[in-house]
């Protein structure tokens, strides 16, 4: 060990109090950079993964970003609906392993409802290829016999926490998106109440906000609608509605999924070329990293903020380390006359800079591991963020590489100004 390293540990040593709540600071600093770089790429990775094992969403001719929002996220409206007709097409492509409809338009207390099949619960995927899962209950049934079957509804645990639901509870389904808390009542189909049969378990996806039905039950309550309102003179009984044809004319969208991947693009252009009726079929995948790019944006000024964090933790140990030279006036002095060089002095305080930051850089790591590793499991169950836990990657540690390389300039400073100062400064009494 150098001399001058030795006597960097005994001053950092001497001045622990200091020292150590400069470390804390910079350590703070680091974990927050580098916590918002982890959970930055989580989120990317778990956005991506909201959708997966689904090739491909299918949905009347339009934008690929407006079918992702209804069909997947339940934001907006579609323009219009593809035809049953349709869907069995696409559903008796060779190609195509399974299909899972969706009807949307309807709503209960601003929560999307979901007409779909049992297909759904069996196909839908998240995360890393995750099903859902049930907290309780379980799915509606398939291809209802019985009339109060078909009035059964599964829903997210959202919806379940929000509301206080329970299992056999009855609610009531709105048409359209009106009918929210104080919405205009005469969109509710009061006559047709719904019970709940399921709850699913928090899966971090639009799911936990949605409310899922058979599609027999979303034609069973407009059966006697017409227009978005209820045909004048005509109620027909729920137990009744089993002697009329429940097979929907159209839907919304419909989920995909092929026997081999390596087919999707032909199925694409299969799809959207049908001179049947014009389609739209995307790549979940792709469309949703487009996504994911219009809002980069927020993710890139939230590091920034961050980055920000560490030049004022570094800024403070610069300040720490400029004033205590002040009290090291006599101490410095005394060095040189010991014989240390200017250069000595200047290496002596750039040293403790440096360490002061490695210090801080590697408490800051450990801060973050444990962090993580306790949050973890909630951001899982609750948001279906998965953290990585791992060794930091390539890219964070080029943020620790640029967090110690400011750090070895800032420490030049300090290091210059004790080089500058002269034997007889050090010596001199102030009064």
């Amino acid at each position: 060990m150098s001399p001058v390293f030795a006597l960097s540990l005994r001053s950092i040593a001497n001045r622990r109090l200091s020292v150590a709540l400069t470390v804390v600071a910079v350590a703070l600093s680091v974990a927050l950079l580098l916590g918002v770089e982890r959970l930055r790429n989580d989120a990317r990775a778990s956005f991506a993964q909201t959708l997966s094992g689904t090739d491909l969403v299918v949905g009347a001719r339009g934008g690929a970003l407006q079918l992702l929002l209804y069909a997947v996220f339940h934001i907006g409206d579609a323009t219009a609906n593809l035809s049953w007709a349709s869907v069995e097409h696409v559903a008796a492509l060779p190609q195509v392993k399974w299909l899972v409809p969706l009807a949307l338009g309807d709503s209960h207390r601003g929560h999307r409802v979901v007409g779909t099949t049992t297909g759904f619960f069996a196909h839908y995927r998240h995360g890393d290829a995750r099903a859902l899962a049930f907290a309780a209950g379980g799915p509606f049934a398939d291809a209802p016999t019985r009339a109060q079957d078909i009035f059964q509804t599964v829903i997210g645990a959202e919806v379940a926490a929000r509301h206080g639901y329970r299992l056999g509870q009855q609610i009531v389904l709105s048409h359209g998106s009106l009918g929210g808390e104080g919405g205009p009542r005469f969109a509710d189909h009061a006559d047709k109440p719904f019970t709940i049969v399921g709850i699913l378990a928090p899966s971090g996806t639009p799911v936990d906000r949605a409310l899922l039905v058979s599609l027999e039950g979303i034609e069973a309550i407009h059966i006697d609608w017409h227009g978005g309102a209820p045909l004048p003179g005509l109620k027909i009984a729920p137990e009744h509605v089993r002697k009329f044809d429940l097979q929907p004319k159209s839907v919304t969208a419909a989920l995909v999924g092929l026997e081999h991947r390596g087919a999707v693009f032909r199925v694409q252009r299969q799809i959207n070329a049908w001179a049947g009726e014009p389609l739209t079929a995307i790549l979940p995948g792709v469309t949703l990293q487009q996504l994911w790019d219009l809002v980069a944006v927020a993710e890139r000024a939230l590091l920034a903020v961050s980055a920000l964090v560490v030049v004022v933790g570094l800024a403070g140990m610069i300040a720490v380390v400029v004033a205590s030279l002040g009290e090291r006036r006599r101490e410095l002095a005394i060095l040189r006359a010991l014989g240390a060089s200017p250069r000595d002095v200047f290496a002596l305080l750039a040293i403790e800079s440096t360490l002061l930051a490695l210090v801080g850089i590697v408490l800051g790591l450990a801060l973050l591991c444990g962090a993580g590793a306790a949050a973890a499991p909630w951001l899982d169950a609750r948001h279906g963020l998965q953290l990585a836990l791992g060794w930091p990657s390539a890219g964070e540690w080029q943020l620790l590489g640029a967090v110690l390389a400011a750090a070895l300039v800032a420490s030049l400073l300090p290091a210059l100004r004790a080089y500058r100062q002269s034997l007889a400064d050090g010596m001199t009494v102030r009064t």
